[in-house]
């Protein structure tokens, strides 16, 4: 470590994580800064994250090179539906010449996991994945095995294709801290596209910038990140609201305000403070409870969708004034 990041602060630290992650990326992926850093934010916060949006926006594209430029050890599954547990966890296979059983990891045992086409993947095998995000540790035959560390999810999701798909549990959607989309580029980011993969596009790749250190450094000075009670007290509010709503089935869970609370430290940092605010709430809150929602089927036949409701909620709670310094 040199001189000039010893003395770095930790929220320094953080910044120039984030941009030097976020370059890395931009080198394949053109634009798309607030996707990427609700991605990286994701990260810091110990999370997943889910891409959910239609076939050649840059889906996987993302996901490779954000695992490239961690600079972490990097495994894709394609999930099809003739996938099965064992394929993603691991297998115990007899060694006839040891004449005992040895324990062959599956793609799960990485640091960075690439889930591609989750929902293609039967049921069974989609909450192969549940204890491995929530835990950090997969089960397997009556051991309990631990994953290295950082272990972050990323999965893609294709919402257009119905035939031969399963839609994800709630339990499984649950365990994703972020859903994002990345969308049609604009005009110009697509011309930039066309002519930087002029000739050969194979020749662009993201490159390491960080590693599994600089990972756990970042994530340890998210955690200092000082949320205050009136921010927490936000929180509560939205997430009582979707409680109350009589559009939904299912609101938002414990777990989804604690969702909402580590990605608002996680996004304090990258902007530079020590302290969230009640912005960094309202900014984040539609990404990280709205895939968690179940929206009632007589409002859904109306075209009222979960991302709505949380807009409508944010609109009627009371955005708290609080001073940066409060406890």
């Amino acid at each position: 470590m040199s001189t000039a990041e010893e003395q770095m602060s930790p929220i320094e630290a953080v910044q120039q994580f984030t941009t030097a992650v976020r370059e890395g990326i931009q080198r394949v992926i053109v634009g798309k800064s607030a996707a990427i850093d609700l991605a990286i934010a994701a990260l810091l916060a110990r999370g997943h994250v889910l891409i959910e949006d239609v076939p050649g926006t840059g889906k996987t594209t993302l996901s490779k090179a954000l695992a490239t430029s961690l600079g972490c050890d990097f495994s894709r599954i394609q999930f099809t539906p003739d996938l099965v547990p064992a394929d993603v966890l691991g297998v115990n296979l007899f060694d006839m010449n040891k004449r005992d059983f040895e324990f062959r990891p599956g793609p799960v045992f990485t640091q960075v996991l690439l889930a591609d086409e989750i929902n293609r993947a039967t049921p069974r095998t989609q909450s192969a994945l549940l204890e491995a995000m929530q835990e950090g540790q997969v089960s397997i035959d009556g051991k309990t095995r631990a994953l290295a560390k950082p272990f972050f999810v990323v999965a893609t999701l294709n919402p257009v294709e119905m035939e031969g798909t399963y839609p994800l549990p709630e339990a499984q959607l649950d365990r994703f801290l972020v859903c994002l989309d990345l969308g049609y580029p604009d005009a110009e980011e697509e011309s930039a596209m066309l002519q930087r993969f002029l000739g050969d596009g194979d020749g662009i790749q993201a490159a390491p910038v960080a590693g599994p250190d600089d990972i756990a450094r970042a994530q340890a000075a998210v955690d200092g990140v000082t949320v205050g009670a009136g921010v927490r007290d936000y929180i509560l509010a939205i997430v009582a609201a979707s409680r109350n709503d009589d559009r939904l089935r299912l609101g938002a869970s414990p777990r989804a305000a604690l969702a909402l609370q580590r990605i608002s430290q996680a996004q304090a940092a990258i902007q530079g403070r020590a302290y969230a605010m009640p912005d960094d709430v309202k900014a984040l809150a539609i990404p990280t409870l709205a895939h968690r929602l179940v929206v009632e089927s007589g409002a859904r036949l109306r075209g009222v969708t979960a991302t709505t409701i949380v807009g409508e909620i944010l609109d009627t709670v009371t955005v708290p004034i609080e001073a940066p310094a409060e406890g």
